[in-house]
């Protein structure tokens, strides 16, 4: 069964960071693409950052230049650090992990950019 945690969100000013990390369980993690998703209040869920099971890293326009996704095969984790945040980067920040037609997802952790 798999099973996605998140943590490391939370309360930032404006132009601060944050990282957000996943641990997965139940997969074989390095055969898996894994991803970061957003959803704000009354807006769809978005793809913010995907680095696939061989490695290649995709962005959100939004977030390119600022935003870092990594991740550790080892330790079975999944990061994303989050620089330079703007009020607009307030979401609920949820983990993924997709192979093939197997799709699982967090539980979600809240992020708040915010004076």
């Amino acid at each position: 069964q798999v099973q996605l945690v998140e943590s490391g969100g939370g309360l930032v000013q404006p132009g601060g960071s944050l990282r957000l990390s996943c641990a997965a369980s139940g997969i074989i993690f390095s055969f898996y693409h894994m991803a970061w998703y957003r959803q704000a209040p009354g807006k769809q869920r978005e793809l913010v950052a995907r680095i696939r099971s061989g490695g290649t890293i995709s962005y959100a326009d939004s977030v390119k230049g600022r935003f870092t996704i990594s991740r550790d095969n080892a330790k079975n984790t999944v990061s994303l650090q989050m620089d330079s945040l703007k009020p607009e980067d307030t979401a609920v920040y949820y983990c993924n992990a997709q192979k093939l037609d197997t799709i699982a997802w967090g539980q979600g952790t809240q992020v708040t950019v915010s004076s």
